[in-house]
């Protein structure tokens, strides 16, 4: 009877084992479709090989030791008086000190090489878009065409694109995982992320900082097209009747949970500088206030 019950909990445990270990081999990150994806991908992949190379030995030896120094091995050999070995102390420390210097080496060249900042290179023309996260929701606006969305952005395969990222409330993190590069947002402030998508797809974007009740929806699609599907794209956001000047951005700040996608045919010139200088206006407001209370 116990001997079923066993056999019967090792295929359950077998079973879940290799659910967990097929649910992984779609990972995002493991499965990038644009070159600073691949480079991210790439790098994560030389650190892991390098750190099994003190991984693997040490839990080979592990039961190695343990099968050969067991109770009932009788001719093991027993040196109860030993207490140094300049090889194994060359072994334990070298290894891993070399491996420490490569990785540091590899990490240092490449986190200078993929600067979210660093503009990438092609012979295709950059396309601006301005993020802003919101409570909780995404704001992007195409300031060169004059139209923003929320919750979804498209931009064609092959081509360069510059994000500009801010934040209307808390701090979040902008982050389309198979394009690689997350990138902080705060209020008051922009950051810069450079990306671009070599293949054409759907590929789910996501706040990755935890921002409040509504955060779990704070999701957008980024759709990568053909230029001539991409442009099929703007001329239906053009044709939407919703318009976003500052009046309706007030609206749209509000906070709202599961947002559904909105486009906006037009968009007040320069908002996107708006939503950053109206923080910077408050904090001189702030500071003129204290200064006449001082006078």
């Amino acid at each position: 009877m116990r001997l079923k019950q066993c056999t019967t909990l090792s295929k359950v445990l077998i079973v879940g084992l290799t659910g967990l270990l097929l649910s992984g081999c779609d990972m995002a990150l493991m499965n990038p479709k644009g070159q600073i994806g691949m480079e991210q991908k790439s790098l994560i992949v030389t650190a892991i090989l390098l750190m099994l190379i003190v991984v693997i030995p040490a839990i080979f030896m592990t039961f190695l030791f343990a099968w050969k120094y067991r109770e009932s091995n009788q001719s093991a050999k027993y040196t109860p008086n030993w207490a140094h070995s300049n090889k194994i102390e060359l072994v334990v420390w070298g290894i891993p000190c070399i491996i420490i210097l490569i990785l540091g080496t590899l990490t240092w060249k490449s986190t200078h090489a993929l600067d979210p900042r660093t503009p990438i290179e092609s012979d295709a023309k950059t396309i601006t878009i301005e993020a802003v996260s919101m409570d909780w929701k995404w704001l992007f606006i195409y300031p060169d065409l004059g139209i923003a969305t929320v919750n979804e952005l498209s931009f064609p395969e092959n081509v360069p694109v510059k994000f500009k990222i801010t934040s209307d409330t808390v701090m979040n993190s902008f982050f389309i995982p198979r394009l690689g590069s997350q990138i902080y947002a705060m209020a008051g402030m922009q950051n810069v992320v450079h990306l671009i998508a070599n293949e054409k797809g759907v590929y789910p974007g996501m706040s990755a900082n935890y921002s409040g009740k509504g955060f779990s929806g704070m999701k957008f699609n980024a759709l990568v097209t053909s230029e001539e599907d991409f442009n099929k794209w703007v001329e239906k956001v053009k044709q939407s009747p919703n318009q976003l000047q500052w009046a309706d951005y007030g609206k749209l700040a509000k906070p709202s949970e599961n947002n559904p996608v909105e486009y906006f045919s037009t968009v007040k010139p320069g908002l996107y500088l708006d939503i950053i200088n109206q923080y910077m206006d408050m904090d001189k407001s702030k500071h003129a206030h204290h200064s006449g209370a001082e006078e």
